[in-house]
This record gives structure tokens, C-alpha cells and sequence, in this order.
């Protein structure tokens, strides 16, 4: 969250030539409602559920680019989903750049908390190990405009890829 998936998703697709899809919008428009209000009625879990199943739907797409929400990776199949259908790409970022770009943003529910730091540092806790085994590129978007991050992803799929 706030690593700019969706920024640099879009950059990305533009210079591939190619759909962008962000996994939360697609949620979105598929309930007619944003993921705030699916959070207070369903729960984290309701929402992961949902998530699962979109991920499922887009990962049958051929040559996208994807942005998934922070959370997606913690489930196993949503894992494996990604691993087997892409090139997964996390965008590494600290918890202080995380905490100035989320600061403002009142549609993230994980945030909504009287210490949105420590709630980010325990998210960090949570998932760092599976962003770290599932990745097959890690760059650290909180130091670069992504412009360059875009063109550090593009040379190292086009590596990978060959």
C-alpha cells in the first residue's frame, strides 16, 4: 500500500503496449461498491474472498499488467495464481515514504487506526516474507521516480523473458 502499484502499473502497461488492470478497481466495479464499505459489511475476510476470485478471473488474461492490492499475497493460491501467470514484481518501499504518501488517503480500512504507523510496520511484519519468496524482481520505489522504476522492471522482464 502506497508503494505506487497502480502509478507505475499504469507507466508500465503504457510502455508494454498492453491492458492495466488494478485488482482492487476491479473489485469495485464488479460489486458496485468500494472496498471501504466491502470491508465494514464483509470483513477483511469477505474481502479477501472476493479478492481470490478476481485474481482468479485476471490471471486468465494473456499479456496485462497487474496491480494487485498489498494483502492478495496472503493467501497461498493467490500466490501460486501469480507465480505460474506472471512476472511478479514488488515494489519495495519504507514504512516512513509508505506513512507520508498513505497520510491523507481515507480509502484504505487497514489505516484506519490512531497509529497507522505501527499498523504499517506490523503489515511490513506480516507479508515481507512473501513478497520476498514470491517476487522474481524487487525494487525499491521509495527512492526513485518511477519513471526510472518503470525502466528498471522493463529491462529486467525483457531479460527474464528472453
Amino acid at each position: 500500500m502506497g508503494a505506487g502499484k497502480t502509478t507505475i502499473g499504469r507507466q508500465l502497461a503504457k510502455s508494454l503496449a498492453v491492458p492495466f488492470y488494478d485488482s482492487d478497481k476491479a473489485i469495485e466495479e464488479s460489486t458496485g461498491v468500494d472496498i471501504p464499505t466491502i470491508f465494514e459489511f464483509e470483513g477483511e475476510e469477505g474481502f479477501r474472498d472476493r479478492e481470490q476470485k478476481m485474481l482468479q478471473q485476471l490471471t486468465k488474461l494473456d499479456g496485462i499488467v497487474l496491480a494487485t492490492g498489498g494483502g492478495a499475497i496472503l493467501r497461498e493460491e493467490n500466490r501460486q495464481l501469480l507465480k505460474q501467470n506472471g512476472f511478479i514484481v514488488y515494489l519495495q518501499c519504507s514504512v516512513e515514504r509508505i506513512l507520508e504518501r498513505t497520510r491523507r488517503d481515507t480509502q484504505r480500512p487497514l489505516l484506519k487506526t490512531d497509529n497507522p504507523k505501527a499498523r504499517i510496520e506490523t503489515l511490513f511484519a506480516e507479508r515481507e516474507h512473501l513478497y520476498l519468496s514470491a517476487a522474481d524482481f524487487i525494487i525499491d520505489t521509495g527512492v526513485m521516480q518511477s519513471k526510472v522504476v518503470v525502466s528498471h522492471i522493463l529491462e529486467e522482464y525483457k531479460s527474464a523473458n528472453r
